[in-house]
């Protein structure tokens, strides 16, 4: 998702934000197979309950005690092993300490290393309220035009133990995915408003089974939706969607054979999205070719309007420009080619290949997400209008980079880098494709990062690593420089005799590496043409033509 801090944003961080970000005493010990979360919604008091059955299996160095994570206002009823049925339940000790929950100080169960098990959270409460979704989320509690119900929730950022309890770390998704249960409250106000109303709930994944109360039937039962996600899943992804709804079901035939395309969309607004989602078919297949099949078959592809702008939700992506071209109806290059297609449709879905499959371990690496996401967009637009105007599109969006603070953040405290993930990412995956200067191997590489890192949390390190192997470029300085500092390389140059001198300021220097950085960067005159490779040392080449050299290339730097 796109989104943008002011200029100079400084944190500083907390014990929460060690607890957050870290894989410490209460995480490291135990590794989440399966969620199946089942949640009330009262669409009159703004609350929600639930309970969350963990399925976990057990790893080295158990601690005495486990860390779940659930934030405050939400408040947790009770805890045990097993899944919450009776026979099958032992009630553990717990302590919720702010956005933690401590289960069972000193425990005295003896765990098995390898064995599975389930605890069972049960909470209640009235969830945070998105303050500006989605870059502040939490619960979207709106109407449509109609007057209609309609609530969601955005959680990226905040996240997702805002409304349910989890191991909140983007490196430990649920290995066997999870199952959503979404009921909306049975009194008489709620289901007056749902059979009146048509209230729709989606989520994540497949339609398990939808219970439609008829008429005449007492106010205590609940309307319910559950659905299924088989693959593994952010815990920022998950989401639901409730609305007056209407439904449309299509199929595509991508490189894995059938997928499905399912399109959940406000009643009104059916007739237009029938016409503005057409180029979902055209962006799939053309983000297959460039970056390999579509990661959820399993799952499918959904498109859901929701009452904020977009979220990359895996297989159920949040939908709000509009049905606008651009980015709200603009265009962030200013080059007038972003106006060719819808901004969101293709950012988020581009998510689902780097940020939903491909997935960073530690926020501070999410340029992994962003960076080639928003490159994923030049790549549509080079197949939507050719390569020329996709390079103008790309470079017309290094003129939003801040250079505030480097784009990798802390690690360890919960803290992304600086929101030039999005605009120099782009730019770092489009200069290492100049670098690789064979667009099959880049496509390639893209492909087997996509495949290699199938449904994995990764790292940076081994992002560079695959990249560089696969691409055969050296870019241990060059990815110091774009990701590990804010500073552009700038060329300084003069000709004196004859003789063009040049070098790079501005430029990461570590003796110890013994590579200097550099780019092979290519100059002109009216008749001249040739290849430099500044070093921060002073180099020269014969140059007798005259003062003016036009630097032409497409490499994020400055000239002086």
């Amino acid at each position: 998702m796109w989104y943008l801090l002011p200029a100079n944003t400084t944190f500083a961080f907390t014990h929460a934000d060690t607890l957050r970000g870290s894989n410490g005493r209460g995480r490291a010990w135990w590794d989440v197979v399966h969620y199946d979360l089942s949640v009330t919604i009262d669409t009159a008091t703004k609350e929600i309950s639930g309970r969350n059955i963990i399925r976990f299996v057990i790893g080295d160095n158990i601690c005495d005690s486990m860390q779940i994570d659930l934030q405050e206002p939400l408040s947790v009823v009770n805890v045990g092993i097993g899944d919450g049925k009776a026979g099958n339940f032992e009630q553990l000790e717990f302590l919720k300490v702010e956005n933690v929950i401590w289960i069972n100080y000193g425990f005295k169960r003896k765990w098995q290393k390898g064995s599975v098990y389930e605890i069972t959270v049960f909470y209640k409460g009235a969830p945070r309220q998105a303050i500006n979704p989605p870059w502040d989320g939490g619960f979207s509690w709106s109407h449509d035009k109609s007057g209609k119900p309609w609530v969601a929730v955005s959680c990226q950022g905040v996240g997702a133990s805002v409304w349910w309890p989890c191991k909140d770390a983007q490196w430990d998704e649920p290995d066997s995915g999870m199952t959503i249960s979404l009921a909306l409250k049975a009194h008489e106000k709620n289901r007056g408003a749902f059979l009146k109303d048509n209230v729709e709930i989606v989520s994540n994944g497949r339609d398990l089974t939808q219970r439609m109360p008829k008429e005449g039937e007492t106010g205590n039962v609940e309307p319910y939706w559950r659905w299924e996600v088989k693959s593994p899943i952010n815990n920022y992804d998950v989401t639901f969607y409730m609305g007056d709804y209407v439904h449309r079901h299509d199929t595509l035939m991508g490189e894995k054979g059938k997928l499905d395309l399912d399109f959940w969309v406000l009643r009104y607004n059916e007739d237009e999205a029938r016409e503005h989602f057409k180029v979902v078919k055209q962006m799939i297949h053309c983000f297959e070719y460039w970056m390999g099949p579509y990661p959820f078959y399993e799952d499918g592809y959904k498109l859901v309007e929701s009452p904020y702008l977009g979220m990359e939700h895996q297989s159920a992506i949040a939908y709000g420009n509009d049905y606008k071209m651009g980015y709200m109806g603009h265009d962030r290059t200013g080059t007038g080619i972003g106006m060719n297609f819808d901004y969101i449709i293709v950012h988020e879905s581009g998510h689902e290949w780097f940020g939903n499959n491909v997935t960073a371990k530690d926020i501070a690496d999410n340029w992994i997400h962003e960076g080639i996401t928003t490159y994923s967009e030049t790549l549509f637009t080079e197949c939507l209008l050719g390569k020329q105007k996709a390079t103008a599109y790309c470079i017309g969006e290094w003129n939003n980079i801040r250079n505030d603070k480097p784009i990798i953040g802390e690690y360890g405290v919960n803290e992304e880098g600086s929101n030039d993930m999005y605009d120099k990412g782009t730019a770092i995956m489009h200069m290492i494709r100049q670098l690789t200067n064979d667009d099959e191997k880049f496509r390639q590489m893209l492909r087997g990062l996509s495949s290699a890192f199938y449904h994995k949390t990764i790292t940076t390190a081994e992002a560079e690593k695959y990249i560089a192997d696969h691409t055969g470029v050296e870019l241990t300085a060059f990815f110091q420089q774009y990701l590990r500092t804010d500073m552009i390389p700038e060329v300084e140059y003069y000709v004196k005799d004859a003789e063009l001198y040049y070098k790079f300021n501005n430029v990461f220097s570590d003796a110890s590496t013994n590579r200097p950085f550099t780019l092979p960067l290519k100059i002109r005159s009216e008749k001249v043409t040739a290849t430099i490779s500044p070093t921060s040392e002073w180099q020269h080449i014969k140059w007798k033509c005259g003062h003016t050299v036009d630097f032409a290339n497409n490499f994020l730097i400055k000239i002086k």
